[in-house]
């Protein structure tokens, strides 16, 4: 590898020689490619810091296995990532491009959060106003303090937006109501008992029931696996089995059990889609569940990949020891 590819520690973004990144320059390399990050003139150091930010954020002080760091890195939406990172930079053909693609989408997330029109002048003010936060100009230190440093590339860069654009919103509600409690305050200030501070709103005041819908999504789709599928997962999440250990397990080659995790994630998470997007019927004393729209779906996924106490050894039952399945296992 030429030493111009090679990851340097950069000022303000570089890599720690310690970190969880160490020793994985061919794959940030890849990574990198992928993301199509030059296009931006996004560095090699500079992206690879992003995914070192989002590697911590996601295993905290733990210190993972390569192949659950590598399949959580590129389980990342890295182009988004790479945007994020340009933007944050002050990249101005980056910028150019994020205010064409996502400023009608964020008039109409605002227009959503707050039930109007996306043309109306508070849905354009609440989603405009995000823009000088994003682009770290809010207490006027450009790119130090930019919004884009909380982008992890966990969910989609549109997800992401929609919930910081929620936030806000609930952020300005709280704001007025301090405010509401300082104006009568000063109506009779000999008179009037201080009243204790509010409690913090949620980011979003659907949050709870959308990780409800979630989790209840989640638990009748693994319910609806075949055994051995399910059993894999189990494996994989809940015991933390490294790939070969579950190929020994269940007869099959690692590569083939890499292969089959994959199948299921995708058929688990469509079918986690279609049963939050039709609802379900009243049962058991439960009302019905109406069925939920595109974006709210993935406010779902993205509440999800937050740190939500999904209790993985309830989602996943115990299952016996699968013998190997004729003709499973591959050279």
């Amino acid at each position: 590898m030429d030493q111009s590819d090679k990851i340097r520690p950069e000022k303000g973004g570089g890599i720690n020689p310690a970190g969880l990144l160490a020793g994985s320059e061919g794959l940030v390399g890849q990574l990198y490619a992928l993301a199509r990050a030059s296009q931006w003139r996004v560095s090699q150091g500079h992206f690879s810091a992003a995914l070192e930010r989002s590697a911590r954020k996601r295993f905290a002080d733990s210190t993972p296995a390569g192949e659950k760091l590598e399949e959580y890195l590129g389980a990342l939406h890295l182009e988004d990532l790479a945007l994020a990172c340009a933007c944050m930079q002050g990249c101005e053909p980056a910028w150019e491009y994020f205010v064409a693609t996502y400023r009608g989408y964020l008039r109409a997330a605002a227009a959503a959060i707050l039930r109007s029109s996306p043309g109306s002048a508070n849905a354009c003010e609440l989603a405009d106003s995000l823009f000088a936060e994003l682009y770290g100009l809010a207490d006027g230190r450009r790119g130090e303090r930019s919004l884009f440093r909380y982008f992890h590339g966990r969910s989609s860069l549109k997800t992401w937006l929609r919930a910081v654009l929620a936030q806000r919103h609930v952020d300005t509600i709280r704001a007025g109501r301090r405010f509401d409690t300082l104006e009568d305050g000063d109506a009779q200030p000999s008179t009037r008992e201080i009243p204790p501070e509010p409690q913090p709103l949620p980011l979003d005041p659907h949050r709870g029931r959308y990780i409800r819908l979630f989790s209840h999504a989640l638990r009748v789709a693994l319910e609806q696996l075949a055994p051995l599928d399910h059993q894999r997962l189990s494996l994989y999440y809940a015991e933390e089995q490294t790939l070969a250990a579950i190929g020994k397990r269940l007869g099959e080659h690692e590569s083939s059990v890499s292969r089959n995790l994959d199948r299921v994630r995708r058929e688990l998470r469509s079918a986690v889609e279609q049963k939050l997007r039709t609802g379900r019927a009243a049962v058991n004393g439960f009302a019905a569940e109406s069925g939920l729209s595109d974006a709210e779906i993935a406010l779902c996924f993205e509440y999800a990949g937050e740190n939500t106490p999904l209790d993985l050894q309830k989602l996943f039952r115990r299952t016996e020891p699968h013998g190997p399945a004729a003709g499973s296992q591959e050279p």
